[in-house]
């Protein structure tokens, strides 16, 4: 390769690269496999050895990927945190173990971990106390995550034990157990909300949340493997480990010293499927020479210790057919391509469907209709193509192509500078817009109106009962009653919720709009900033970029909804209807008898409604669930209660209360 296209392919690499990084460590959105990254990774590194003329200090080889974000203080390491190099073959494994032999003129002591699908995380203790909690970021310079750490339970606060140094740094994983996921998972999708990708995405959106208390109800753990300090007990990994244990800490538990290389590969061998009964994800062992010394002499490169590395796990795959391609629109437009595919087994379950992510991805594959593909699971719930085989293609396969108009309503298209997805722009009248909009509205973290489902949202639809959020309001209790598997009890339950949410917080009723970019954080900071609904629908450009985290992309998005005549219309409606606008930002009291607690309702009640008990745990410092779970600290039970929860409690532990001892406990 000449100079002139090593240095083409270099700039085109880095550039893919840092996209992918971003994705990854900031986005937690990543949409190419971990095998996938490494090959441009390797190939960008292959090069720069090729051609060193090309090396700057910048590129990704030189440099970990950075996690850091806005929202979080940043803090210094006290010692690099540096990324590992990895491999997927044990030739390569066995190469490291003879440049490790090489340079120290024996052969180590190696240990051997699991490699957890986490974030990673750095603790500082000084006097016994947990001082600090920091993520990698960007290996030099990390978020301060402390508050939030402080609520994952296996993590202590303070530690009391005799031998621990008065200061030092324990570094680790967190990571959602696998139980925890589903359980999660199963919840928001019952509320109308998407599951989260992978563990170790919703793990990492966690730590970065800025409400503790929405951290604390989800169950994070973490695995802590790695001891730093001036005066550490012992001077091998393994033994300071060990102390770690005894100081409290909850340390790896598949962990085994190797006497060489070969014991090292047995153990990788032997981990490669005994890993699938764990009740946690990893994808691979990490290797570390044992002795400090000796980690000491074998120094470290500007990103990754010479001293260990991690063996990486190939995913499971398996290969079909590529029978279609559907284009979903969703709430705000976007368009998101899925693959249907020929049913084939993979991971234990039978995969029909696969994710495309975007027209970039389907580019990248090259797809045909007809193709046989490479699925892959790798922790997503929706595998993902991962490669074609293009030779088994036949000659008059038609190529995928993405479309220029919306599949739903024919609306050309749009891609916006510096955004991955299409969107349908015709967000008034295209219907699967329409659908997610009114089903978003109705959301618990919306305008929570109990029975109104995703189901019934495209029953009412249907009917021609709802074609915008305002005729929600208007709805009669014979039009509900009538409709199917609805009853006069049902129709009652949606009315008085609908009344109920007239009063919501102001907050709650922006993010209910469904404004495109505008989440609950954003819709908080916006209502926090315009105390009625007039002010923001009026507000210019400078005054919206003027606040926190809102960019031109949402300042465009705010003044492009209030600007269409439609969606004023809709609000307009929606103030005849008795709902304001208006108000301060939601906020939960910090103290009150029911703080820290997370507390189920479920049944009938004599002196509440459930809107007005829910209410009364807010407003009391508690926090509600829509689900029975772990995490749940009581149930408040109505006349009938269901059978299923009662017994799930049961299983659980949970404690069951009535309404009187409810009544008397927020009194108390």
């Amino acid at each position: 390769m000449k100079l002139s296209d090593a240095k083409l392919r270099v700039e085109e690499l880095r550039k893919t690269i840092d996209e992918h990084n971003h994705r990854y460590y900031v986005l937690n959105q990543p949409v190419i496999t971990d095998f996938e990254f490494d090959l441009l990774l390797n190939e960008l590194q292959t090069l720069e050895k090729n051609f060193p003329e090309l090396v700057t200090p910048d590129s990704p080889t030189m440099r970990v990927g950075s996690d850091l974000t806005d929202e979080f203080v940043q803090v210094q390491h006290r010692w690099p945190m540096m990324s590992l190099g990895n491999t997927y073959s044990e030739e390569e494994l066995t190469e490291f173990g003879e440049r490790v032999k090489r340079t120290l003129g024996q052969e180590p002591e190696y240990v051997c971990e699991l490699k957890y699908d986490g974030v990673s995380i750095s603790l500082t203790y000084e006097n016994g106390v947990l001082s600090g909690a920091v993520t990698r970021g960007d290996g030099m310079v990390g978020d301060d995550v402390t508050v939030n750490v402080r609520t994952i339970r296996s993590i202590p606060v303070r530690i009391n034990a005799p031998g621990a140094p008065s200061s030092f740094v324990v570094r680790g994983e967190i990571y959602l157990p696998l139980k925890g996921f589903n359980e999660m998972n199963a919840a928001r999708m019952e509320k109308g909300e998407a599951p989260f990708a992978n563990p170790r995405n919703a793990a990492a959106g966690t730590l970065k949340l800025l409400d503790p208390r929405m951290v604390a109800a989800r169950p994070l753990d973490c695995f802590l493997y790695f001891l730093l300090g001036d005066s550490l007990p012992a001077g091998n990994h393994y033994d300071n480990i060990m102390a770690a244990r005894s100081w409290g800490f909850r340390t790896p538990d598949v962990m085994e010293r190797c006497s060489g290389m070969e014991e090292v590969i047995s153990f990788i061998r032997k981990w490669e499927t005994a890993r699938k009964q764990l009740p946690y994800d990893t994808d691979g062992v990490v290797v570390k020479v044992n002795s400090l010394e000796a980690q000491r002499l074998l120094g470290s490169t500007a990103k990754s210790p010479r001293w260990a590395i991690a063996y990486k796990y190939a995913a499971e795959q398996a290969v079909t057919e590529l029978l279609s391609v559907d284009f979903q629109v969703g709430r705000t437009g976007n368009v998101t391509p899925v693959a249907n595919l020929r049913p084939v087994q993979l991971a234990g379950t039978t995969v029909r469907r696969a994710s495309l992510h975007n027209s970039d991805q389907i580019e990248l594959l090259g797809l045909h209709y007809g193709d046989s593909v490479i699925i892959e699971k790798g922790g997503e719930i929706i595998p993902k193509i991962v490669g074609v085989d293009a030779g088994k293609r036949a000659g008059d396969a038609a190529v995928v192509t993405f479309p220029e108009k919306c599949p739903e309503c024919s609306t050309p298209l749009v891609r916006n500078e510096g955004e991955a997805n299409h969107y349908c722009p015709n967000y008034l009248h295209c219907p699967p817009q329409i659908t997610r909009r009114i089903i978003h509205f109705v959301s618990r973290k919306a305008m929570d109106i109990e029975g109104l489902g995703e189901e019934t949202v495209e029953l009412l639809w249907s009917n021609g009962l709802a074609r915008n959020v305002a005729d929600l309001y208007d709805l009669k209790h014979e039009q509900l009653a009538s409709l199917d598997r609805m009853g006069d009890k049902s129709a009652s339950n949606i009315l008085a919720s609908l009344a109920a949410s007239l009063s919501a917080p102001w907050n709650r009723k922006l993010f209910a709009l469904g404004i495109r970019h505008v989440g609950e954080t954003v819709a908080k900071t916006l209502a926090g900033a315009f105390p009625d609904i007039g002010r923001l629908m009026d507000a210019t450009e400078e005054e919206l970029l003027a606040l926190p985290d809102i960019g031109p992309r949402i300042s465009a998005s705010v003044r492009e909804y209030f600007s269409d005549e439609d969606n004023r219309e809709i609000i307009r409606r929606l103030k005849a209807a008795g709902m304001t606008f208006e108000g301060a930002v939601q906020t939960r009291p910090s103290a009150g008898p029911l703080a820290g607690k997370t507390i189920v309702v479920s049944g009938t009640f004599e002196q509440y409604t459930r809107e007005g008990i829910k209410a009364a745990i807010e407003a009391a410092g508690g926090k509600n669930a829509g689900s029975v779970s772990g995490n749940t600290s009581f149930i408040v039970a109505g006349s009938d209660m269901g059978q299923a929860k009662r017994a799930k409690a049961a299983s659980l532990g949970i404690p069951v209360i009535t309404e009187e001892e409810f009544v008397k406990m927020i009194k108390e």
